[in-house]
């Protein structure tokens, strides 16, 4: 397989992919070779990016329009040729948002609506216009999802069940198109320390997340780019219909770690 991990010669996009872990995905990709589209919402973002990058552009992207995501693939293999890889990192996840999305019985529905549209509906549009080149490249789609899709919380109902809808789309994808040889997987991360984050959470909790990780500290936009480009590597040919979980281990044991840290030290007394 030689060098597994490296990119040379494929074609990525990756939606999303002005800031945060679409941007750190980016320059990773870039770096092991990859030909980049960096697909967003906010242009201007997306080209300050791909002016970073030997062999990438810029499109603009909005994921509540069906036309919008279908023009980026038509795009992407009318510049480059080909598509080896889609990304799927975009989400509605403003700090606006974020504060607004809470639980189920406090649920607005039309913040419900737009966010499995913008999440889940276009998702689903970005792989259903990309499948037919994946499997003309035997390419495949790495979809973002989170923690949350795989336990509850208090908050987030509505962000974390479009994430849960995406991971299971992304099982639909690996079964159906697995034979014509298109890999599908889903990266989730915990809570990662990028700017929107920073902007939407209040320390006390991601002090109160931090405590729960069993690092000694939240992840970066970077760590969660190695799990993403690694999965879309032929380091990962064997690997599909999976959920990497890169959280830090924070979903990986029993509730309350730090409260238990706490007394098994001796501090408790």
């Amino acid at each position: 397989m030689g060098d597994a991990i490296r990119l040379d010669g494929k074609v990525a996009v990756i939606t999303g992919g002005a800031g945060g872990i679409g941007a750190a995905t980016a320059r990773l990709m870039a770096g092991r070779g990859a030909k980049l589209v960096i697909a967003d919402i906010a242009l201007e973002a997306a080209t300050s990016v791909v002016a970073e990058l030997p062999d990438a552009i810029p499109i603009h992207l909005d994921l509540e329009v069906e036309s919008s995501i279908e023009a980026m693939i038509t795009q992407t293999v009318a510049h480059f040729g080909r598509l080896d890889i889609l990304h799927n990192n975009a989400a509605l996840l403003g700090p606006d948002i974020a504060q607004a999305d809470g639980d189920v019985e406090n649920m607005d529905t039309a913040l419900w609506d737009r966010t499995h549209a913008v999440n889940v509906r276009g998702t689903m549009i970005a792989c259903r216009a990309a499948l037919p080149h994946l499997r003309e490249s035997r390419g495949n789609i790495v979809n973002t999802v989170s923690n949350l899709a795989l336990q509850g919380h208090l908050i987030q109902a509505a962000y974390s069940s479009s994430k849960a809808a995406i991971i299971q789309m992304t099982r639909a994808i690996a079964a159906s198109h697995g034979i014509q040889s298109v890999r599908s997987n889903a990266a989730a991360p915990g809570m990662t320390l990028t700017p929107a984050l920073k902007a939407a959470f209040p320390p006390a909790l991601r002090k109160a997340v931090e405590d729960e990780t069993l690092r000694d500290q939240l992840g970066a936009p970077e760590d969660i780019a190695e799990a993403v480009a690694f999965l879309a590597s032929d380091a990962a040919r064997n690997i599909t219909g999976q959920v990497l979980v890169a959280d830090g281990g924070c979903a990986s044991h029993v509730p309350g770690i730090a409260q238990f840290r706490t007394f098994f030290s001796g501090e408790h007394a």
